[in-house]
C-alpha cells in the first residue's frame, strides 16, 4: 500500500531554504512512518552537489519552498519494513538522486529508474503521496528499499557519499558508451567534483587518462594526486594541437558554455563526447565537427540503482572514493558561498 500524507508522523530536522536567497536554516519536518517496503536511515553524511546550489537559488525555475536539498546521502539503517529483505538495522547504506519511480515501465524493468517518466527526485519532487520530498541535509530519511544501496566495508561513508551522484554520473556513461576498456584513451574535461572521480574510474578501468582543463594550476593535482597520465590546457593552442586525434572518448563534466568544436578535434575518428555537465544555455556545434570523422555527441543522466550498486562495488575493489572536505551543519551557508565562487576543490560533505 502506498503511503499517504497522513502517514507523515515521524519528526526530523533539516536545513531548509525558504526562498530564492538560498539561505539554509534549521526546520522541523515530518517523514512518513515506516511502510512495508521502507528503509529508515539515520543520515550521517550528505555531500554538497552543485545542483543543490542551483536548486535552492531557483536557477532552474522549478523550486518548491521550503526546500531541503541533498542527494548524496550516507548513513545507517535504524529500521526496516516487514517486506524488506536486502537490509537490516545497522547496515551502512546510501541514497542517491532518486527515491521512487513507477517501478512498472520498461525503463524500470530494465533497471533504468533514472529514465522513468515517473521518477521522483530525492528532494524538490512530488512523492506518490502528494507530499514534497526533502533531501539529505536532514537527520533521517525513509526510502523504498529499491532506492537504497549498500556501502561496501572498504568505502568510508564520508568519502563514499559523493559517489551516489558524482560517481554514478561518470560511471554510467563510461559503461554504456564503451569508455571502460583497458588501453583506450579517455579525456576528462573539467577537474571538479565530477571530473576528479572520472579520472579515478578511468584509471580503475585501466585506461590512459588525460585531463583537459582551462586551469594550468590543476596540472600537479591531476598528475600527481589523481594519477592522470597527461594534462592538456585547453587555452594553450600548442598543447591542444599536440593532442589532436588522440582520444577515444571524452567525458565532459563542465557546466559552463564553452566552445566544443576545438574539443572534438581531440577525438579520434569514431570518437565520442558524453556530456554530464549542464550548461545554462543551449550548446552550439557545427555539424561538420561531427559528420566529417563520424564523431558522436551524447548525454548521460545519473544511473539506475543496480548500476549504482555495481559502481560502489567496483569503487571498493579499486579504492575509488571522492576527495572531500568535511564540514559541520553550521558551516553550510559558507560552504554554499564558496561553491558559488568555485572555492571548493572537490566535494564538501
Amino acid at each position: 500500500m502506498s503511503p499517504t500524507a497522513a502517514d507523515h508522523t515521524r519528526t526530523a530536522v533539516g536545513l531548509a531554504a525558504l526562498d530564492a536567497s538560498g539561505h539554509l536554516s534549521p526546520l522541523a519536518i515530518t517523514r512518513r512512518s515506516t511502510g512495508d517496503d521502507d528503509v529508515v536511515i539515520k543520515i550521517l553524511y550528505c555531500g554538497i552537489c552543485h545542483s543543490d546550489l542551483h536548486g535552492i537559488k531557483n536557477d532552474w525555475k522549478n523550486a518548491s519552498y521550503p526546500m531541503i536539498p541533498g542527494h548524496e546521502i550516507a548513513g545507517e539503517v535504524t529500521e526496516v519494513g516487514k517486506n524488506v529483505s536486502k537490509f537490516k538495522a545497522g547496515d551502512r547504506v546510501g541514497v542517491g538522486c532518486m527515491v521512487n519511480s513507477c517501478q512498472s515501465c520498461e525503463s524500470c524493468g530494465k533497471g533504468f529508474e533514472n529514465h522513468c517518466p515517473g521518477m521522483i527526485f530525492t528532494y524538490n519532487s512530488v512523492d506518490v503521496d502528494g507530499t514534497v520530498t526533502y533531501g539529505g541535509y536532514s537527520s533521517m530519511v525513509v526510502v523504498h528499499e529499491r532506492f537504497v544501496v549498500r556501502f561496501p566495508d572498504a568505502i568510508p561513508l564520508d568519502k563514499g557519499a559523493p559517489l551516489l551522484c558524482a560517481g554514478i554520473t561518470v560511471y554510467s556513461p563510461m559503461k554504456y558508451h564503451g569508455l571502460n576498456v583497458p588501453g583506450l584513451h579517455l579525456g576528462v574535461l573539467g577537474l571538479g567534483g565530477l571530473g576528479h572521480v572520472a579520472v579515478k574510474f578511468g584509471k580503475a578501468f585501466g585506461m590512459k587518462v588525460t585531463v583537459i582543463s582551462s586551469s594550468p594550476g590543476k596540472k600537479e593535482e591531476a598528475l600527481e594526486r589523481l594519477g592522470a597520465d597527461a594534462f592538456v590546457v585547453s587555452k594553450d593552442a600548442d598543447e591542444m594541437k599536440a593532442a589532436m586525434s588522440t582520444m577515444d572518448g571524452i567525458i565532459n563534466t563542465v557546466s559552463a558554455n564553452i566552445p566544443l568544436t576545438p574539443l572534438f578535434g581531440l577525438l579520434k575518428p569514431n570518437g565520442k563526447m558524453v556530456m554530464v555537465g549542464l550548461p545554462e544555455n543551449p550548446i552550439e556545434i557545427p555539424p561538420f565537427a561531427l559528420v566529417a570523422t563520424n564523431k558522436t555527441l551524447a548525454g548521460s543522466f545519473i544511473g539506475g540503482t543496480s548500476d549504482t550498486q555495481e559502481m560502489l562495488d567496483l569503487a571498493a575493489k579499486h579504492g575509488v572514493t571522492a576527495d572531500i572536505e568535511v564540514i559541520g551543519a553550521d558551516y553550510v551557508n559558507t560552504a554554499m558561498e564558496r561553491l558559488a565562487k568555485a572555492d571548493v576543490s572537490w566535494r564538501a560533505n
